[in-house]
């Protein structure tokens, strides 16, 4: 009876185990500005209704970065916080290339706080693609 329960146990975690590695992992490149973000971040919560199962992953650089700065707004006025705020308290990841900061001369405390910073953006793009199995999305 011992060995029945400790086979069943071994067999349900090795399949709970075999369904996280079935997950599907996106990453959506942001590198166009405002109107991509609002298109992109209405894709990401499609997505996420259709397969909540999803790992996604955003990486913006260039002015994709636009809709994590502090007080950024759509094109209708409305703020783009708490729309992150929502999507990283489902799991939703936001990593802003540091090159980008860099360039433009934006400050780390400019960023909202459900960001990540990367040292280059097309660099995480790449490596989320080759090395962990991401698809790519550019809305």
């Amino acid at each position: 009876m011992r060995r029945v329960f400790l086979f069943l146990l071994l067999a349900l975690s090795f399949l709970g185990a075999a369904h996280a590695e079935d997950r599907i992992k996106v990453v959506y490149h942001m590198a166009d500005g405002i109107d991509q973000a609002s298109r992109g971040l209405a894709s990401i919560r499609n997505h996420l209704r259709a397969a909540p199962e999803s790992k996604i992953v955003v990486v913006a650089l260039g002015e994709g970065i636009r809709f994590l700065l502090q007080g950024a707004t759509d094109r209708e006025g409305r703020p783009f916080e708490p729309a992150v705020r929502a999507l990283a308290a489902e799991g939703v990841e936001f990593r802003v290339c540091n090159n980008t900061l860099q360039a433009h001369g934006v400050p780390r405390s400019d960023l909202l706080p459900q960001t990540t910073l990367v040292p280059a953006g097309v660099a995480e793009l790449a490596r989320l693609q080759a090395r962990e199995g991401y698809v790519y999305i550019r809305p």
